[in-house]
Parts: structure tokens; sequence; C-alpha cells
């Protein structure tokens, strides 16, 4: 892989794609300048930076920036429910609503599927994900759920890591059907969640601030689904109504301005993941494919 460029492979094409940043030069500047690492620990982790950009992307200026960024990222106005003139800031556009047909929801209830929009990578035994994007980096389930219990359960469970960018739709959805509990905060920093930021530091995921659901699936046992935030993303919004019982597919919040992660983990032997998408995890390659598409069955 280059060592600049950010490559995924995209399921709907079958070509190997470089993905194009928002806001690429500041953020490879914040995480591999030494000024930048300095500027990164004094204001873009905190908390307020991130309210405070938030708070910009909320201003009806920011309307203005709207129509240039569908024309830059190639967004289709005919997947919106609403129609881009309609959004009043930048933020709402942000987390527009998309018309239910632009997301179908893959399979039956034996199907899960991918809860956002995003670069996805796959691992069937989360405790052999070591050196996912840094080499000899391992990624600590007790340090993620703050819950030896649960870090237990899961020890030998199935990862699927989604990672949204700025350009992507901002909904997250149940990835299985069940029973879904009050969402868990944990407080933490507000790193960048960028493969330039990750391949830095994967502890990344265990630093910032996350909320976990469990969903109690008849047919999946178990899942926790996490929402992860990140730089200028502080707040997730949920718009879900908790321990009541979902459908797969179902609207669980939004994420305001960002790029932002969720986390889904099964069970040890609960899941059969797609094969493409292991395949590419496999090579250290993100997998793109949309809300509502198979990431695999139950087992």
């Amino acid at each position: 892989m280059h060592s600049n460029a950010i490559h995924f492979f995209n399921r709907y094409t079958r070509q190997v794609e470089t993905e194009q940043i928002y806001g690429e030069s500041f953020l490879r500047w914040t995480y591999t300048n030494p000024f930048g690492l300095l500027s990164l620990h004094a204001v873009a982790k905190r908390g307020f930076f991130s309210r405070w950009y938030g708070w910009r992307m909320d201003r009806p200026a920011s309307r203005a920036k709207v129509a240039p960024f569908i024309q830059n990222f190639q967004v289709d106005p005919a997947e919106l429910a609403d129609p881009p003139e309609s959004f009043r800031t930048f933020n709402e556009f942000f987390y527009r609503k998309l018309k239910p047909a632009a997301r179908p929801v893959a399979g039956d209830a034996r199907t899960a599927v991918f809860p956002a929009d995003g670069r996805h990578l796959g691992f069937p035994d989360v405790s052999r994900a070591e050196g996912v994007f840094v080499k000899g980096q391992v990624f600590s389930l007790g340090e993620l759920l703050r819950d030896n219990v649960l870090a237990e359960q899961f020890h030998r469970g199935t990862m699927v890591l989604s990672r949204l960018c700025p350009v992507d739709y901002h909904r997250y959805h149940f990835p299985v059907n069940g029973l879904a509990t009050e969402p868990r905060v944990i407080n933490g920093w507000l790193y960048s969640v960028s493969p330039i930021a990750l391949r830095r530091n994967i502890r990344i995921f265990t630093e910032n601030k996350r909320a976990i659901t469990r969903i109690e699936s008849p047919e999946f046992g178990t899942v926790l689904m996490l929402e992860v935030g990140a730089t200028c993303v502080g707040s997730f919004e949920y718009t879900f109504k908790p321990n009541t019982r979902v459908v797969k597919g179902a609207e669980k919040g939004y994420f305001k301005f960002g790029g932002s992660s969720t986390i889904t983990l099964f069970e040890p032997g609960r899941v059969k993941l797609d094969e493409d998408l292991v395949e590419q995890t496999s090579q250290h390659r993100e997998l793109y494919a949309r809300m509502g598409d198979r990431l695999g069955v139950a087992t």
C-alpha cells in the first residue's frame, strides 16, 4: 500500500479505489508534522474544538458549503429525502436523510447488514486482529468496552469496524433484529478516525468518546454496537427508543459533522462474515459498502 494514498476495495465496482479525503492536507499536517502533533494534543482532540467546529457548521453561513460539497464529492441528490436547497445549515445537510429505496435492507432475519455507509474491516476472530493499521499494535477489547465480563464474552468474537468519511451518509442503523438497550457512554478524547491517524495509533478507538448498545438478537445472540466519536464529532444523536425491539435496518441515530466510526461485535461462532469483507481485511484494505448491504449470515 502506498504510504500516502488511502486505498479501499469498492464492493460495487469490484475495483481498488483511492479515497478522496475531506481536509486531507490539514489531517496529514496534524498527525505527521511535529507542530501538527503539538496542536493535536493542545486543541484538535479536545471537546471544545469539536464543539466550536460544530457550532460553525450550525451557522446559517455554513449553508454555502452544501452545493460545492455535493459537486466535489459526487453526492447523488436523487437519493436525498429532501432537496439540497432545503438545508438551512451544512450540519443539516451532513446528517441528511435518504429515501428508503436508496438503501434497501438485504436478506431475512438470519442476514446481518452493515450499520452505516462506509469503509469496513471484518475480523472473524477479534483476538487475532493485531497489526490492523499499525504493525504489532493490538486491539484491546477490555480497553474498548471498559467491562471485563463483556470483554471475556467477546474475546474470540467477530468484529466489524465501519469507518464513515465526511462524504458518507451519516445516519447509522441496526445490523440485526433484537431488543436494544440504553447506550452506555464512555467519555474520552476526540481524535480523528482517519487511516492517517489510525496508522499512528490504533488505540484511538479505545481512547475516543464512545457509546455501547447491547442488542439481544434471536438469530445472533448478544450483539454489541458502538458509536465512536472523532474530531469534529463530539456528539452522536439517537433517534431510537431504548429497551424496545428494533428491526434490522431501522435507524438508530446520526453523527453530526466529521468522520466517525461504528464497531459491531458478535459473540464467538454466531456469524459468518462475507468473503469479500474477510478477503480485503486480510490484505489490510477496507471494503466500501453501503448501509443495509449484507455483512454476513447467522451460523
